[in-house]
């Protein structure tokens, strides 16, 4: 039997700088598609596409995440962006921008667990407003 590969050492850099301390439960019983995951996810993609920067891709990731709507994938990969440097307001502002895209319904899960995500690690909701609108202003025309 062929023994599969570890992830390098940039895989499990990202992996530890994006979850510090923490290992995948599938390590034990999936040992060699985490691998070959982390491999992928965490050092492949990151090196062939080069041009975002973490915080960047961590979003762009969080968006991905709710469109599939996986709800416990995106709870790991906000802690992930958080840790990084996204910050609550951009975390709440990715699922607000889900709305119109991948609909109420499925964002409603998206919102609980980033509040849950958010409050376990001591951040007090409702965060600051950051409306810049209001019913009066909302359907005024912009000169464009």
């Amino acid at each position: 039997m062929t023994a599969f590969p570890e992830p390098g050492d940039a895989a499990t850099a990202a992996h530890e700088r994006l979850f510090p301390g923490c290992a995948s439960t599938l390590t034990v019983t999936d040992p060699e598609l985490i691998a070959y995951f982390d491999t992928f996810a965490f050092d492949e993609v990151p090196h062939h596409t080069g041009d975002l920067d973490e915080r960047t891709r961590l979003m762009t990731q969080l968006a991905a995440v709710i469109a599939v709507g996986a709800v416990a994938e995106y709870r790991v990969m906000l802690g992930g962006a958080l840790t990084v440097g996204v910050t609550p307001v951009e975390a709440k502002e990715i699922v607000y921008q889900a709305v119109p895209y991948a609909g109420m319904a499925r964002v409603f899960d998206f919102l609980h667990a980033t509040n849950d995500v958010l409050t376990g690690r001591g951040i007090e909701l409702p965060l600051e407003r950051q409306s810049t609108t209001g019913p009066d202003t909302r359907t005024a025309r912009s000169p464009c």
